[in-house]
């Protein structure tokens, strides 16, 4: 007798209401709905297979076990909602399979499951058949902890943005990556001692360009194969949240590469994508940009952004290049876009998503965190929605990246006429929920390292560097920084070998490295410095109008806590009996010196304490500055 592919697959049932609220744009758990799932079917063992693909002719499942033969699989259109589905028997955990669309113009095209939980490593790219629920979580503290007190918009936080695949490398031949586990016993231990809140993982979702560091994102659903299973995954950040640090995830909405077994023209049509290049292509990263207009396709992205929070328990989300969403006109030329309804360069329809992802997200994980990476002045991205904003919990503060940056830049000479670049971040400092970010992209492409950056010479560099670290430590703001720069790599960052940790074999990157880490470690210990962090109630400056010593100085206070008087000399010259305007009166001890010899610094100080004199009416401390130096003091 002859087996005919009809024997081989059978119709399956989805529920009515579950295809109601895909057509709606409203199904949260959508891949549970869509893609590969283990189940039995008249007492065979196998896996339900859906894809959504409205405008095929046909649509069948190909494996690596029928030689990827098109046809003998079928998939059964299920009603007029546009999906696909049936039962494969004999489907086994593991096993690799791509879907065989026949689109409307009747070429046939292998496509990845778009809702694929695990993907082959590259150069392959099929999807492999796997099971969502084997893993037993053991991080309740943590996700209960972090349910009931909210965001940690007044907590104090730290972030190690790291690229999981050159942060560490296996040394020799074979594989270069380290497994999640292998990582784990590293970098959990590594970031508990610098004193980070928070991992930032560069997209660890399935890529493949490793060039692309994950920002070309080819499997939404899927972690790279090149580190582990998506089991290992879930453990590494279940070790991470039971030794007290949360993950971040970048993730990337903005758009996708064009990679033919992908998204792109997925049934033959302009599925997820606009048909119009004026709307869904970018002309930057050669990519397409997603649909955020209809249903379907702004669940797919809600769904997946949930999907991580719920199914891998991740803390929060950063978003990447959400200008480019914004707008219309975004890195175009006249002619090359369109404008929307009213005439604007708005994306309407971009804005509308980006509202939902936060509203979703907060309803559903009130805890969790949405990070926009926006570099415009668009008002009120990280302000609630009811509000008129976007909202989202924080925004990177990429102006103040980007003025900070420029002035340590300058020859301390010319600093004192740059003097405003340091104090306009304090006009804006409070419009927004800010991280300050020192991420991966401003240590690539020509821009050189950060200690690389710094004018003078070594010890200089060094020095110039611990004072931009105390001065980003003590400016409102979450932190952000980049792996690598903890320790000052020469090198720009390369995704292709792992950090120079052979550098920590030299005093000056050990001292600057344990600068870092002290600052993290007062930063978390001193409830000024974090709680009242996105007010002017807790910044007050004392003197930034020494432009000709390229001198500063602020408060950090809090309501209940002891303040902290931040003192920078961003000049080479040591200030002796330098006066500054104190809050009070009384003694004051100096608790962190960025030129301390431990660091690797000169060691100009004020040997722990000075007590403040009366200068015109007002409490002022007669202090030792150090040359490049940062001081911290408090009342004694």
């Amino acid at each position: 007798m002859t087996t005919t592919a009809s024997d081989r697959t059978k119709p399956v049932f989805l529920e009515p209401f579950d295809l109601y609220l895909f057509g709606q744009g409203e199904h949260w758990d959508l891949y549970r709905l869509l893609g590969a799932h283990p189940a039995t079917m008249d007492g065979e063992e196998g896996y339900r297979f859906a894809v959504w693909a409205p405008n095929a002719r046909e649509v069948c499942l190909a494996t690596e076990s029928n030689a990827w033969r098109w046809g003998e699989l079928p998939l059964y259109p299920v009603g007029s909602s546009g999906v696909w589905a049936a039962f494969v028997p004999g489907i086994r955990k593991g096993n690799l399979y791509k879907f065989g669309i026949r689109g409307v113009d009747g070429v046939i095209t292998y496509k990845t499951d778009p809702m694929a939980f695990f993907a082959e490593l590259r150069p392959g790219n099929a999807s492999i058949a796997w099971d969502l629920d084997t893993y037993t979580w053991n991080d309740r503290a943590w996700m209960d902890r972090r349910a009931a007190s909210g965001p940690p918009l007044d907590e104090a936080m730290s972030i190690y943005e790291i690229h999981v695949g050159s942060w560490r490398r296996r040394q020799g031949g074979g594989h270069p990556f380290l497994s999640w586990n292998e990582l784990g016993d590293a970098l959990i231990p590594y970031v508990q001692d610098m004193g980070f809140t928070h991992i930032e993982l560069l997209p660890p979702a399935e890529h493949p360009l490793d060039l692309s560091w994950g920002y070309q994102t080819g499997h939404y659903y899927a972690p790279s194969s090149r580190f582990g299973t998506p089991e290992d995954f879930k453990t590494f950040i279940d070790r991470c949240h039971r030794e007290g640090i949360g993950v971040i995830l970048d993730w990337v909405p903005a758009h996708f590469p064009k990679d033919a077994w992908g998204l792109g023209r997925f049934d033959g049509t302009a599925l997820y994508e606009h048909s119009d290049p004026r709307l869904g292509e970018h002309p930057d990263w050669g990519t397409y940009i997603f649909n955020y207009g209809r249903h379907e396709v702004r669940n797919f992205l809600l769904a997946n952004a949930l999907y991580w929070l719920k199914e891998f328990h991740i803390d929060g989300i950063r978003i990447d290049a959400v200008a480019s969403m914004l707008y219309l006109d975004y890195s175009r030329k006249p002619g090359q876009w369109r404008p929307n309804a009213y005439g604007g360069k708005e994306n309407l329809e971009a804005i509308a998503f980006l509202r939902e992802l936060n509203t979703v997200i907060h309803g559903h994980f009130p805890g969790a965190m949405t990070i926009a990476e926006e570099s415009t002045s668009w008002p009120g991205v990280s302000r609630p929605v009811y509000t008129g904003g976007l909202g989202f919990t924080f925004k990177w503060n990429m102006g103040w990246m980007h003025d900070t940056l420029g002035y340590m830049q300058e020859d301390p000479i010319y600093r004192s006429y740059h003097h405003n670049a340091l104090t306009f971040s304090l006009l804006y400092a409070f419009s927004e929920n800010f991280v300050l970010p020192l991420s991966h992209d401003e240590v690539v492409h020509g821009k050189k390292a950060l200690i690389a950056k710094m004018p003078g010479d070594s010890w200089q560099q060094q020095a110039n560097l611990r004072l931009l670290f105390s001065y980003m430590w003590a400016h409102p703001g979450k932190k952000l920084l980049f792996m690598g720069s903890e320790f000052g790599q020469w090198n720009e960052w390369n995704q292709d070998k792992e950090l120079d940790w052979m550098l920590l074999q030299f005093p000056p990157h050990d001292g600057l490295r344990a600068a870092l880490r002290d600052l993290n470690h007062l930063l978390r210990s001193e409830p000024a410095m974090y709680r009242q962090d996105r007010d002017w109630q807790g910044f007050e400056w004392m003197d930034f109008s020494d432009y000709r010593s390229s001198i500063y100085s602020f408060v950090r206070q809090a309501e209940g806590a002891r303040p902290l008087l931040w003192v920078f000399n961003f000049t080479p010259v040591p200030r002796l009996g330098y006066h500054v305007r104190c809050p009070f009166g009384g003694g004051w001890k100096e608790i962190f010196n960025s030129d301390s010899a431990y660091y690797g610094g000169s060691n100009v100080g004020n040997w722990g304490r000075r007590e403040t004199e009366n200068r015109g009416g007002m409490p002022s401390l007669s202090l030792s500055l150090p040359p490049l130096g940062a001081l911290a003091l408090v009342p004694d």
